[in-house]
C-alpha cells in the first residue's frame, strides 16, 4: 500500500508564536485529532511519529483516556505486517 503524504503550510509568524518546534505542532494535532475521534490511536500516534509506548505516555501524562478499539488494534496489526515485524 503507498501511502500519500500532504503538505501544510503553516506560517513562520504563528510557528514563532507558538514557541514550538515542527515536531511538537505535529504531536499537539496528533493529540487533539485523537481526543476529538477523528483520528484512531494508531493513525494518531503515526502522525505524532511516537511509538506505541511513547504516545500512550504522552495521553496520560495530559489525563486523555486511551479508547484503543479492535479498529485500532486492526490498524496495529496491519503496520506491524507491512513493516515485516509480524
Amino acid at each position: 500500500m503507498k501511502t500519500t503524504v500532504a503538505t501544510l503550510e503553516i506560517p513562520r509568524e504563528v510557528i514563532y508564536a507558538t514557541r514550538m518546534t515542527l515536531d511538537d505542532l505535529r504531536k499537539e494535532l496528533a493529540i487533539h485529532l485523537f481526543e476529538e475521534g477523528k483520528l484512531s490511536f494508531g493513525k494518531a500516534r503515526s502522525l505524532a511519529a511516537m511509538t506505541i509506548w511513547e504516545f500512550q505516555q504522552l495521553l496520560g501524562s495530559r489525563g486523555i483516556v486511551v479508547h484503543y478499539d479492535i479498529e485500532d488494534y486492526e490498524e496495529d496489526l496491519e503496520t506491524l505486517r507491512r513493516l515485516g515485524r509480524i
